[in-house]
This record gives C-alpha cells, sequence and structure tokens, in this order.
C-alpha cells in the first residue's frame, strides 16, 4: 500500500518526535497553549482521514493563543524563562560549569528541540490545515510582533546562551518566582498574586524614620547581611501595610518577592520557610494585623520561626507584621495570677511571655497617631500626585471637614479624601502623576 504522507504530514512528524523529546523543559508544552499545539501535530500527521479534526484542533490553538495574547514564539520563550526543572533550579545555586555534564547536555538539547518548534510559523500551520482539511481558503494566522524581544530571540541557536538563561534565572526564578512578585499561601500551598498592590514608597509621606528603618533592613537582606524580623506596630491608618508592600515595588527586580500569610495559616509558617530555603530569591513573609488568643497554636509556630529551633534560620527569609496592639497576646485582668492562685507555681513567667513576644522581633517600629499637622501633610502630598491643583486654604478646609466627618487623621483618611476629591473634581488615576 502506497504512502499517505505528504511533505506537509513529514513536517508534523519531526515536529511532534521534537515535542516529544524533551528531557527537562516538558512543562513548556504541558499548559493550555502547548496541549493544543502538541494535539494538532498529532492531528496534521493522521493525514485526510481527519479533516475536520484538523479545523477543530487548528481553532482550539489558534484561541488559546489569541487568550493569552502573544505570539507562538514569545509565548514559548516566556515558558522557558519561568520554566521549574532541576536544571533551572540547579543553575540558580551553581555555577554552569560545575553542573552534572549530563544535565547541561539536556538542556542543551531541549533548547534546540525548543527552537525548532518555535519556528513552526503559524502561517505554515495554517497552510497545512488548509491542505490536509481541502479548504478553499487558508484559514487565519495568529501573527503578533514581539514587543520587547529577549536574548532568545537575539540568538540564532538556543543552544549558545546557556549562559545567559543561567543568569537570568538566577536573577529572576523560575516558576512561581518568576512569574510573581507577591504570593500568598492559600489551601496549604503558594499562590501568585497577578495583580499585587502598585503602592510606592514615594507615595508615602509621614513616618520617615521608620520607612528609612525598614528600607534599611530590607536592603540588609538583600545584600545577604543578616537582617530583622520586623515588628511595624501602631495605630490604624498609619501606613504600616502599605509601607511592606511598597518595599516590593522598589525591590522586586532586585530578587525580593513578598508572601502574604493569614493569621490563620501562621501554623504553615515553618512549612513555608523550608520551602524558601533554597531559593536564591529574597522573601519577606507578610502578616497582617497580628494579634493572639490564648493558647493559640498560631502563637507558638511564628515563635520557632523568629527564635529559631534545632533547625538553622533561613538567611533569606524574614517576617514583617503589622499589628494595632503592642502586647501581641491579648491579656485579661482574669489572666493576672493571684497568691490565691494554685494553678501554676511560675504563673507571673507565663505571663510575661505573652506580653513580651513582640520583644522577639528583632526590630520594632512604632506609628504614632497622625495630629493634624501630619495628616495635612499628607493630604498635600497626595493631592500633588493627584494632580489636584486647589487653594491650599481650599484643600486644607475639605480635608479636615472630611476627616471631623469620617474616619479621623491618618494616613488611610488622607488617601479616601484624595481619592474622594479627585473622582469630585473628574481627574480619573490615569491622569495621576506617579511619585
Amino acid at each position: 500500500m502506497p504512502s499517505t504522507k505528504t511533505p506537509a504530514n513529514a513536517s508534523s512528524q519531526f515536529l511532534k518526535r521534537q515535542a516529544a523529546s524533551l528531557l527537562l523543559y516538558q512543562s513548556v508544552l504541558r499548559n493550555e497553549v502547548g496541549r493544543a499545539f502538541v494535539h494538532l501535530l498529532q492531528t496534521l500527521s493522521k493525514g485526510e482521514a481527519e479533516q475536520t479534526a484538523c479545523l477543530v484542533a487548528y481553532g482550539n490553538w489558534f484561541k488559546t493563543l489569541a487568550a493569552h495574547g502573544e505570539s507562538w514564539q514569545d509565548y514559548l520563550i516566556r515558558k522557558i524563562l519561568q520554566d521549574d526543572n532541576p536544571f533551572t533550579q540547579q543553575v540558580q545555586r551553581v555555577a554552569l560549569q560545575d553542573l552534572p555534564p549530563a544535565l547541561v547536555t539536556a538542556a542543551q538539547q531541549d533548547l534546540h528541540a525548543l527552537q525548532n518548534l518555535s519556528e513552526c510559523s503559524v502561517e505554515q500551520l495554517s497552510r497545512w490545515v488548509q491542505k490536509a482539511s481541502q479548504l478553499e481558503l487558508q484559514p487565519v494566522s495568529w501573527n503578533l510582533e514581539t514587543v520587547q524581544p529577549t536574548f532568545l530571540h537575539q540568538q540564532s541557536d538556543w543552544t549558545d546562551s546557556l549562559e545567559e538563561l543561567a543568569a537570568h534565572y538566577q536573577q529572576h526564578g523560575t516558576g512561581l518566582f518568576a512569574q510573581y512578585h507577591a504570593l500568598r499561601w492559600q489551601s496549604g500551598q503558594l499562590v501568585g498574586i497577578a495583580h499585587p498592590d502598585p503602592i510606592q514608597l514615594t507615595q508615602l509621606v509621614g513616618y520617615e524614620s521608620q520607612q528609612a528603618a525598614l528600607v534599611k533592613n530590607t536592603e540588609f537582606l538583600l545584600a545577604d547581611y543578616p537582617a530583622l524580623h520586623v515588628l511595624l506596630y501602631g495605630s490604624r491608618g498609619t501606613g504600616k501595610s502599605s509601607l511592606v508592600k511598597g518595599l516590593l515595588q522598589n525591590y522586586k527586580n532586585q530578587g525580593l518577592r513578598l508572601i502574604e500569610v493569614a493569621k490563620s495559616d501562621l501554623n504553615d509558617l515553618p512549612m513555608i520557610v523550608e520551602q524558601l530555603r533554597d531559593v536564591p530569591q529574597k522573601f519577606i513573609i507578610f502578616v497582617d494585623d497580628l494579634s493572639f488568643e490564648e493558647d493559640d497554636d498560631a502563637f507558638k509556630a511564628l515563635k520557632v520561626v523568629l527564635e529559631g529551633s534545632v533547625t538553622a534560620r533561613s538567611p533569606n527569609v524574614v517576617v514583617y507584621a503589622t499589628s494595632n496592639r503592642r502586647h501581641l497576646v491579648r491579656e485579661f485582668f482574669a489572666d493576672r495570677p493571684r497568691p490565691s492562685d494554685n494553678d501554676e507555681v511560675h504563673a507571673w513567667d507565663t505571663l510575661q511571655e505573652k506580653l513580651s513576644f513582640s520583644d522577639r522581633f528583632g526590630l520594632t517600629l512604632t506609628f504614632e497617631p497622625a495630629n493634624q499637622d501630619a495628616y495635612l501633610n499628607i493630604v498635600y502630598h497626595l493631592a500633588q500626585q493627584a494632580n489636584i491643583n486647589l487653594p491650599q486654604n481650599d484643600l486644607k478646609s475639605r480635608a479636615i471637614q472630611w476627616a471631623t466627618r469620617h474616619n479621623g487623621r491618618s494616613g488611610r483618611s488622607a488617601r479616601q479624601f484624595v481619592d474622594f476629591l479627585s473622582a469630585d473634581l473628574g481627574i480619573r488615576p490615569l491622569d495621576r502623576v506617579e511619585g
């Protein structure tokens, strides 16, 4: 029986073998777009017997690419730059020349195969589908221009780019830490935050000494010096949380990552730290509005991370916690030991351990309530960034009136006032001057 293979079918068979040959970078094709591409190749290789199936497979691949808004080559390159596999993990910690030769060779082989896949143009695939499906018109091709070329775009042979690739992984990380700068611990795993709070340190005014101390400690962390765990304590609305989140915008390109952990998940804290221990990025574990009830297991879990245990402290992780309470463990008058108490001999020692828990943070930054001058300075600063041009006396009187009628004088109240005033004056956020 004569062969039914056409040149187009032979080419799709070659690409299918290239996809199947991956040793390390398999997950690049184990996503919606990659699976749709492989399925299209499989359908094309079956020839004319699958005319309708070819059209369906092509349509599915087209739709997934369109949903991501990227060209096929850009999509593949992005997934390569983010991929988490034994090579990308180890090359972050070990020099390229010191890796096992088989690991390096496997990475080169995969890059060669992936480059072959990337060079299969959507125009070519469209022609193959037209021929296999016997269509009069060629299906629409998904063509987009590359907006930000990478070193892989500019490299004629991807196997020659291993040194640049290693440097990229060392700087930007892999997997979730390459894709996201902010994450949260949710249902026992790390989940990326696609749209973290864009607050900038330059947008925060007041509490300059606290900001300077926190920035310095964070820079110690990034420079591989010992950094302290930090408690940000003070009145509500003083910008404690915003200050921590603003650090991410300042230092995310220097390897800083922010992981938000809810108080209810603090029992998992030792497990989270162990997952981060061997990663080259630096991590702030952010716990907002921290306080404990008596006999709270989360109290013990956080204590282990702050004070250490038999396991050595992870030098790339610090805890930054905010609280409205100086004493993080709630104390009631009934808790205070009396001479008649027979329950515990050293009850005062137990009470003092609870009350001094905040001392286990190496650095405590206090945020006092804003007085009127401080509140107005914040308003003036935010109004300037929002491009609000009102006479200062008018702005002052409106700001004081807002604080009186709403949430008092604080950084949060100032932000709410400026946001309301911007809307009232018809100034959209895109018109604002960012600091």
